[in-house]
């Protein structure tokens, strides 16, 4: 208490030398705006990863159920049914994905693509909001022999495929039965006749570049699958329902060959990236918030020069040199740890003014960007994490002081 006492005179009485003064405040200033770039960093990264959730929601169900081991398993038929007539459960289609070769007149290229279920589909996933262009229609209005499909927008750019009722396209996959005949190469390829309906966007690199739909029944067939067999069963859960705690108990009802994957387990490639690019970042400011805790260095020394005497009757009166010492310590504390909670709090009204009012835009045409202003949002856990960088920086600063006290006889 002794030691802070002093430091807490130090630092809000008057000096001597103006300059002292100055020097101290470019010192809080240098932490303050390090602190505040700190906290709306984090919050940016906060925003984008939201943005990329909500993106994925539109193609991804709320709850994904696969096999452990191997890409299909049996049964799906009456698992989609019991799951369907759960309470929490508002839809339950079976998905089948596999990659194959587009060929059309113009190009061939490879794509993934996913059967869904024409009469489900739309309830589990938002496939009205990824259409950009033609409509979703697997099947009306279509001759016989040839299926519907919903392009990715990258496919269309590529191919130049528009929507159109006409076979326009083949997909090509290797036969998975049968032996193969190297005198008719051709017959070890299965071929399904495609007309673009719609083209579809997502504004995420892993759906819009090769990523189709087509109906769940030509992918079996394509894939000499039966009618009961699926890659996937997909969720959409009903509102206010925990998604998260929905897929543990699933888990645990589930088979043991099976288990269900929430949207951040569905994608945790993606926002495993994320979080990585976050806390890379969090550690460079940090390290910049520490070079900015440096000019503290010099205050420290210039203010043992201002209070010299100050010490010299400390030491007459019986205070030993680490009680002095900690004096300068606590000073170089309060200093960092008054701009840090400056910074702090510059931070959070800046990140919720730009939560909740979006006053800084994005450049660019706005009818050409997923969004029009910077996603921010704010969490507190962050914040407690930026303040105890803080003060462990401006600790680690402080102690510094101890060697100008070193000569105080």
């Amino acid at each position: 208490m002794f030691a802070l006492k002093f430091a807490l005179r130090y630092l809000v009485a008057p000096k001597s030398h103006r300059v002292v003064n100055i020097i101290s405040l470019i010192s809080m200033a240098g932490v303050a705006v390090a602190t505040m770039a700190i906290v709306v960093v984090l919050s940016v990264f906060n925003g984008f990863s939201d943005l990329a959730a909500s993106h994925l929601a539109l193609c991804d169900p709320d709850i994904k159920i696969v096999a452990r081991l191997g890409k299909t398993f049996s049964g799906s038929d009456s698992l989609v049914n019991a799951l369907q007539a759960m309470p929490q459960v508002h839809a339950a289609s079976a998905v089948l994905e596999e990659r194959g070769l587009l060929s059309t007149p113009n190009t061939q290229l490879p794509v993934r693509f996913k059967g869904v279920d024409p009469d489900r589909a739309t309830a589990v996933t938002d496939i009205d909001a990824m259409l950009v262009d033609g409509v979703y229609s697997p099947v009306n209005g279509l001759p016989d022999s040839v299926a519907g499909s919903q392009m990715a927008v990258g496919i269309a750019m590529s191919t130049g495929l528009r929507p159109s009722p006409q076979a326009a396209a083949e997909l090509i996959v290797p036969r998975r039965r049968g032996r193969i005949n190297p005198a008719n190469p051709a017959a070890a390829y299965k071929i399904l006749p495609l007309a673009m309906t719609g083209v579809i966007q997502v504004d995420q690199p892993e759906y819009d570049t090769d990523f189709m739909l087509i109906p769940l029944a030509e992918a079996r067939r394509l894939l000499d699958y039966d009618s009961n067999t699926a890659g996937a069963i997909e969720l959409k859960v009903k509102q206010g329902v925990d998604v998260n705690d929905f897929a543990a108990r699933l888990n645990k009802m589930l088979p043991p060959g099976m288990q269900a994957l929430g949207r951040m387990e569905q994608q945790a490639e993606t926002f495993k990236m994320i979080s990585i690019e976050k806390w890379v970042t969090f550690i460079m400011l940090v390290f910049i918030l520490l070079i900015a805790s440096f000019n503290i260095v010099s205050t420290l020394s210039l203010m043992v020069i201002e209070k010299r005497n100050d010490m010299h009757t400390l030491r007459a009166l019986g205070s030993s040199k680490p009680m002095i010492a900690n004096v300068f310590v606590s000073l170089g504390w309060l200093i960092t740890a008054l701009g840090g909670c400056a910074g702090t709090l510059l931070g959070l009204v800046l990140s919720l003014l730009q939560q909740h009012l979006g006053l800084i835009k994005l450049g660019g045409d706005p009818s050409g960007l997923a969004i029009d202003v910077y996603p921010v949002r704010l969490e507190w856990g962050d914040v407690a994490m930026v303040l105890a960088a803080v003060l462990l920086t401006g600790l680690l600063v402080a102690q510094i002081s101890r060697i100008f006290t070193r000569k105080i006889e």
